[in-house]
């Protein structure tokens, strides 16, 4: 069985946040869409990287929440992914939710994979 992650957004954005969050995506995830709820997670990730980027960097850890979330600049959506996998299914665990679906056609998604996506498109504009 694999060892679940002790790394957790609940380090960095704090225990009552995470827990709105979390309770948010038991109710939200089971009928919700996968294009809104990625943007929600999304969101999530977003405010943990500008809560993270006003830490002291100096007193992080190299492999903690926040350090992962302050270099998300510097990666792609699949370096993001490898990066804080473990943390974005931690929080649907905890939600007791799952992240992968399947399509009427069959089709394998995954909402934490469009959610990665969306971090990263995050301030791009059509109109730019």
């Amino acid at each position: 069985m694999p060892s679940k992650s002790k790394r957790s957004l609940q380090d960095v954005v704090g225990k009552e946040t995470y827990t709105v969050w979390v309770d948010m995506l038991r109710e939200l995830v089971p009928d919700g869409r996968t294009h809104r709820l990625s943007v929600v997670i999304a969101g999530m990730l977003q405010y943990a990287t500008a809560v993270a980027e006003k830490l002291d960097e100096d007193e992080l850890e190299e492999d903690s929440v926040a350090s992962s979330l302050i270099n998300a600049n510097e990666m792609d959506p699949d370096q993001l992914k490898r990066e804080l996998h473990d943390v974005v299914k931690k929080v649907f665990r905890d939600a007791d939710v799952a992240f992968d679906r399947v399509s009427k056609r069959g089709d394998q998604y995954s909402i934490a994979d469009e959610a990665y996506n969306e971090y990263f498109s995050w301030y791009d504009y059509p109109w730019d």
